[in-house]
């Protein structure tokens, strides 16, 4: 049973996911790294809102300094931190990890899954693909954006239906709806592409999740991204899952010319739920954080080398990302200019 559990990383998603995990009775502890968000959620309580609801949620947040006073162990840990912190995270997580069923579970964008494993252990590491939206623009203080229907889809790595994968499913299914996948790794490329897609478009432009996939350039450019992830998760041996409810084979055809203009039709046909959202990578700019863009479109970059695979696209998106240092990339459309015209 998976009653306690720890969430390391309390951003948007590791917000939003134990704040209701709290309010629905189960035994949760965030850390994080963000010391006046920690502060502000221990004195005010965690605020909730969009498409949740407004909560004030009451929850037990940590110092990662002060994840040394821990005692009881955890029955579950959540890595929710980004793609380049996973290894200390899961090794903090791991330390605290009950025996011998305790697990890991990947809670992150990107394809982690391994690197989770490498720490933690195999037989202690599950997959968690995320769907819904979020948002963390003030301490102690995160919002859910989106309104889909699926929030989680959750696997075994070895794709294994098991007793331990269908209660995490369960878990989870008191924040939104979960599903247990036999095919975790194509759900991760599914994911990639929706990532590489969104991303690193808004990152560069200032546009939302929303406006991403309804404005006709940057429309475009994001099926040639998700064309290529596609073909690279294929040539790594993984059947794609659909993206936005569209076929894999449908993008690829559709960055070829066939279907293209029903493509992007479907593309924005569900943007409106995802009205008011910004992707994670354009709230690291904002921020003035690093990026994630070389976990999501790099390694994009780097598999489709590895396999022989060509990536013009996300190949521009990186180089485009990497003129700028940390913290000095200011969002504007005109950013997206290089990418508009490598279109056919």
């Amino acid at each position: 049973m998976l009653n306690r559990i720890g969430i390391i990383g309390a951003g948007a998603i590791g917000c939003v996911v134990g704040g209701l995990l709290t309010k629905a009775g189960r035994d949760v502890t965030l850390i994080d790294q963000w010391p006046e968000h920690v502060e502000t959620m221990r004195r005010q309580g965690l605020r909730l809102s969009g498409t949740c609801g407004e909560h004030t949620v009451k929850v037990k947040a940590l110092h990662l300094h002060e994840a040394q006073g821990l005692v009881e162990p955890f029955d579950a840990v959540f890595v929710a931190v980004k793609g380049y912190d996973t290894a200390w995270a899961t090794a903090l997580g791991a330390a605290y990890l009950g025996e011998p069923d305790g697990v890991v579970v990947d809670f992150q964008n990107g394809m982690n899954d391994e690197r989770v494993a490498a720490v933690a252990g195999r037989g202690r590491t599950l997959g968690c693909v995320i769907t819904i939206g979020a948002g963390l623009y003030e301490p102690g203080h995160a919002m859910r954006t989106d309104a889909g229907a699926v929030g989680f889809k959750v696997g075994e790595l070895d794709g294994r239906d098991t007793a331990r994968v269908r209660e995490l499913a369960r878990v989870v299914s008191e924040v939104a709806p979960a599903t247990v996948t036999t095919n975790l790794f194509g759900e991760r490329w599914s994911k990639l592409a929706v990532n590489c897609m969104a991303n690193p478009l808004a990152g560069l432009s200032g546009l939302g999740t929303a406006e991403v996939r309804t404005e006709p350039g940057p429309r475009r450019v994001s099926v040639h991204l998700a064309a290529e992830v596609i073909r690279v998760g294929r040539a790594a041996g993984h059947e794609v899952e659909p993206i936005f409810h569209i076929t894999a084979q449908r993008f690829l055809d559709a960055a070829e010319g066939r279907g293209l203009a029903e493509v992007e039709a479907d593309i924005g046909r569900d943007a409106k739920t995802r009205a008011g959202g910004r992707p994670s990578l354009l709230q690291d700019v904002l921020r003035k954080r690093r990026t994630e863009i070389d976990d999501l479109n790099g390694y994009v970059v780097a598999e489709g080398r590895r396999l022989g695979v060509p990536t013009p696209f996300n190949e521009k998106v990186v180089e485009l990302f990497h003129r700028h240092p940390v913290g000095t990339l200011t969002p504007d459309p005109a950013h997206l200019a290089p990418l508009l015209a490598m279109l056919p």
